[in-house]
């Protein structure tokens, strides 16, 4: 009877193994472009976090922001205008995860293009350039990342290449990294980090809508931002990267661009 059971168990286990290898094969060999076209929508993940590029209003239960607009624009290019963006909320941990999965279709969330992210996706051209900063309360002591003196505590997002590189440039610092953006910034209004650390661009917003908090020291890296998709999609990559291409022509680009940040140039990527 025992033996029975344990061959049973075994059965099983080959079954729902055999059933996980389809379905990431499935995943892996399906042309997305394709499936696009056929359904007339792409999925993608976008942060819902993170002021001026995907931000969710609560009175409207949209989100809203750069990313926002670039993927509904990339999709009319692509899809035509009857095309449907449909939007699913990613962080910095999981954005990956769910591209793989299948969940998603494209990234586009502040996700700065690395070596190291390229060995699991490929990425569009750049659309934003930005460059990590800090955020500090107004009279910190903190004045550039040169400042942060030993024991001091820099809060920072799971999954981000800010966390490296805070570490690589304050590597006595106390890093401690939070789920997301709205969750380092509680932290740091209520205490519990001296400064914060992400791209300029994303700090901005927050700076923006609290007139206590401000970035200091410029940038001190490069953190060019692209779409990512998944491996062996050559052929909606290069339809994402002709709907950029396009964007920049007919001047849609700096429409969105101007919408967005009017006060700051140093993100706008030229054709």
């Amino acid at each position: 009877m025992n033996r029975k059971k344990i061959f049973s168990f075994l059965t099983l286990l080959m079954v729902v193994f055999a059933l996980s290898a389809c379905k990431s094969e499935s995943v892996a060999d399906r042309d997305v472009l394709k499936v696009s076209e056929d359904s007339n929508e792409i999925i993608w993940g976008v942060k819902n976090d993170t002021r001026l590029f995907g931000m969710m209003d609560i009175s409207s239960r949209e989100v809203k922001g750069f990313d926002i607009d670039m993927a509904k624009a990339i999709t009319e290019k692509i899809l035509g205008r009857d095309g449907q963006a449909t939007f699913v909320e990613v962080t910095s941990k999981t954005r990956i995860p769910l591209l793989k999965n299948g969940n998603i279709n494209a990234i586009i969330a502040t996700m700065t293009i690395s070596e190291d992210r390229k060995k699991e996706v490929d990425f569009s051209d750049v659309y934003f350039d930005a460059g990590q900063s800090l955020l500090v309360k107004k009279g910190s002591p903190i004045t550039d990342v040169e400042s942060i003196e030993p024991g001091m505590t820099v809060l920072a997002v799971k999954g981000s290449t800010s966390t490296e590189n805070i570490r690589e440039h304050s590597p006595e610092a106390n890093v401690i990294e939070l789920e997301n953006y709205a969750e380092a910034f509680t932290a740091l209004q209520a205490g519990q980090g001296d400064a914060m650390t992400t791209d300029n661009a994303i700090l901005l917003g927050m700076a923006s809508e609290n007139p206590n908090y401000e970035l200091v020291g410029g940038t001190f890296t490069n953190e060019p931002y692209g779409i990512a998709v998944d491996k062996n999609q050559e052929d909606f990559l290069n339809a994402i990267n002709e709907a950029l291409k396009e964007m920049h022509e007919d001047g849609s680009y700096d429409e969105l661009y101007e919408k967005w940040f009017p006060n700051d140039d140093e993100g706008r990527v030229s054709e």
